[in-house]
């Protein structure tokens, strides 16, 4: 029996939108992150199969002469990349190349991850100007993505850390560039790379779940404003390790919706240390919970391990947070809960709930005399928050005042040894 008109009509949709890479888009097959690291190692060095296709973004018009701007060269390579039905990995080789802001969306086609190599040393545009993503490199809407290489992206911060931001309907709180943002991007590996001199955050993931980041270097001086190594918000398994990370702000964020966030064998410093928050400063913000940062090391920090709220009227949690084996040189402030960071709209109290915090074995030695500073919300007091040997000694100026634990609306529960003092019950 033949087809009628109907499905006549079905049938060339069906074969028109196969034609057109398929109905459902990317077709990949399970993540598998041990697999997808061993293959992050081979491709940083061009050791793929003969079944990955390269996608150079030399072939693509770009100069590697550091003074041409690469970005519609960069676009076109990522787009045939991305669009290419099997595994594919972009290439940008060795030599200098100036870009301006780029927008690599998905969905791509590769039934594996797709894989940017990226060994060159990578020039931002000195200046604010024509970033409409409002970020560098934007990473958006990838289901598999390997980022690659022994290369550089340098963001000339110090051409604009001092000017203002200008305004901008997409970019309302007037934040300075970020040099690679990952939004809605799942099943990422993260390898190599170094960042210096971010405008923004030096790298930023958003709504994305199941990230890895080894064996990165991050840059920046002390006094670099805004320029967090990693920044995260609403996301979710995302795993740093081996890594080091030197700026002008948070060595690593964490603000509203971060989950099951794993931190460990990170060097942080200058900086200012591991942050959670601030939170209760946006609305509808979504809980913080299942945090570690293990096996870390800070030296000369501005704060240490912290997490901040504002006094406002948002109510979420913060929640399942774990300090563990941290060892500090010459911190300032290290160890932090401030619930009075800062105010919406005059509000005196904040309303972000937290609980079940753990500092344990935290050594090492402290720059200012308040080592442990604990200021909870008088309406919604923390609860359950334990020290459990901390050792730190105060190496600083020396006067008359004491040193000291500091702690408000919070009853901590005490074990091991405890230098400084707790506080009095």
């Amino acid at each position: 029996m033949g087809l009628g008109p109907f499905g006549r009509i079905i049938s060339a949709i069906l074969l028109l939108c196969l034609a057109l890479h398929g109905c459902q888009g990317q077709v990949v097959k399970p993540f598998n992150a041990a697999e997808a690291l061993a293959l992050a190692r081979k491709a940083a060095v061009g050791a793929v199969g003969p079944d990955v296709k390269t996608f150079n973004v030399l072939d693509y018009g770009a100069k590697a002469d550091g003074t041409t701007n690469n970005a519609f060269a960069f676009i076109k390579t990522f787009e045939e990349a991305c669009n290419f039905n099997g595994n594919a990995m972009m290439v940008i080789p060795d030599g200098k190349f100036l870009v301006g802001s780029v927008n690599f969306e998905g969905p791509c086609m590769n039934p594996s991850p797709l894989i940017i190599q990226v060994n060159g040393y990578i020039l931002a545009t000195p200046t604010l100007f024509g970033y409409p993503q409002v970020d560098w490199f934007n990473f958006q809407k990838i289901n598999g993505l390997i980022l690659t290489g022994h290369g550089t992206f340098h963001g000339q911060g110090a051409t604009v850390w001092e000017k203002e931001v200008p305004p901008s309907p997409t970019n309302p709180n007037r934040r300075r560039p970020a040099s690679i943002k990952f939004n809605n991007v799942d099943n990422a590996i993260i390898r190599g790379i170094t960042s210096i001199d971010a405008k923004g955050f030096h790298i930023f993931i958003s709504n994305s779940e199941n990230f890895r980041i080894f064996n990165i270097d991050i840059q920046a001086p002390d006094t670099s404003p805004n320029t967090d190594g990693i920044h995260m918000s609403k996301s979710s398994i995302v795993k740093i390790s081996k890594t080091k990370i030197g700026t002008g702000d948070d060595c690593v964020s964490m603000i509203h919706g971060s989950s099951n966030i794993s931190i460990k064998k990170v060097f942080c410093g200058p900086g200012h240390g591991f942050s959670i928050g601030s939170l209760g400063h946006y609305k509808e913000e979504t809980d913080v919970q299942g945090i570690i940062v293990k096996n870390c090391t800070m030296v000369n920090t501005d704060n240490g391990l912290r997490i901040k709220t504002y006094m406002s009227n948002i109510a979420i949690k913060a929640s399942r947070i774990f300090f563990q084996d941290i060892s500090m040189t010459r911190v300032q402030r290290p160890i932090i809960i401030n619930q009075e960071y800062n105010s919406i709209e005059g509000s005196k109290s904040s309303k972000v709930s937290i609980s079940d915090v753990y500092f344990t074995n935290v050594r090492g030695t402290s720059a200012t005399k308040t080592a442990v500073s604990l200021i909870c919300s008088k309406t919604n007091p923390c609860s359950n928050v334990h020290l459990n040997n901390i050792d730190l000694k105060y190496d600083g100026k020396v006067d008359d005042k004491p040193y000291m634990s500091s702690c408000t609306n919070v009853q901590p529960i005490y074990g091991g040894i405890q230098d400084p003092l707790p506080c009095p019950h």
